[in-house]
């Protein structure tokens, strides 16, 4: 057996492996998919098939569900939520990292540290005094939970845009700073442009987390502003009953939005991390 005949087995060996852990992978979004068109009375009896002009339901798992759910008000919540949260996590993690890097003493090396180790705090450990402060704090509403995000989500992204800003040549800042740049303008129109691959990844990362949080708005604004993770989860009706047929297709349309963002913006993702985690 030659070299190249060898090396056309592992690839094709490799080509099967991967077709099927991503078979694997997509196998649950697509039983999802395929029993939110079915009826609510078989798909416990027949979850793994597909809808046949007997179990078809059309989109009345849909309209059902959303009404139930307010599913309108709920996406509402969860896309301001989420949008603002992201924006707010991307530009003051992406200063604060700025700002540490250039700046050498033991207080940033002791933020920068303390960030990182929150990083495998499990939020477990936190979460009832969290809410409480929450509480007291008049955190508990839509716009306040976007304060207790950055809060979460400060470590890891702190820490992406540390390794990439150690990158950048300090001659551009410099050069910048004598044409008569401030810090403020210096970091807008020069740091951050070049900061986008790795933005862009902790965006993904921050949306796709706080879009399907459910603890956390549960804890703190669940019981009045409902996010579509704590909305669906009333679908469950008194002794055990689930509607499941309208909870499949509410957890189709939940995952449709997050999905197409991915998608969209997949390609800088692998670039990102490598830039925010080897350069670092």
């Amino acid at each position: 057996m030659n070299l190249q005949t060898k090396e056309k087995r592992i690839n094709y060996g490799l080509i099967i492996i991967l077709s099927l852990l991503t078979i694997l992978f997509i196998s649950p979004i697509l039983i999802v998919l395929m029993n939110s068109f079915k009826s609510k009375l078989f798909i416990s009896n027949e979850p793994f098939s597909f809808p046949n002009p007997d179990t078809y339901a059309g989109g009345e798992n849909y309209i059902t569900g959303s009404e139930k759910i307010k599913f309108f008000d709920a996406f509402g919540y969860s896309l301001f939520i989420t949008v603002f949260s992201v924006i707010s996590i991307s530009l003051v993690t992406s200063m604060l990292a700025w700002y540490i890097t250039r700046v050498k003493t033991k207080f940033t090396n002791f933020v920068y540290y303390l960030l990182v180790f929150s990083m495998i705090v499990p939020f477990q450990m936190v979460m009832f005094t969290m809410s409480k402060t929450a509480n007291v704090l008049h955190l508990d509403n839509p716009v306040g939970i976007i304060v207790l995000y950055v809060g979460f989500g400060a470590g890891l992204g702190t820490f992406m845009f540390s390794g990439f800003i150690k990158s950048i040549p300090l001659s551009l800042e410099e050069a910048a700073m004598i044409d008569g740049a401030g810090p403020v303008k210096t970091y807008f129109l020069i740091v951050f442009p070049m900061l986008k691959p790795t933005a862009i990844t902790v965006a993904i990362l921050n949306s796709m987390w706080i879009w399907n949080d459910y603890l956390l708005p549960y804890l703190t604004i669940g019981t009045e502003y409902k996010t579509i993770p704590v909305a669906i989860q009333y679908l469950r009706g008194g002794y055990g009953a689930v509607d499941m047929g309208a909870m499949m297709a509410m957890l189709v349309l939940a995952m449709v939005p997050i999905i197409a963002f991915y998608l969209a913006a997949q390609k800088h993702i692998i670039r990102g991390v490598v830039a925010g985690a080897v350069k670092g």
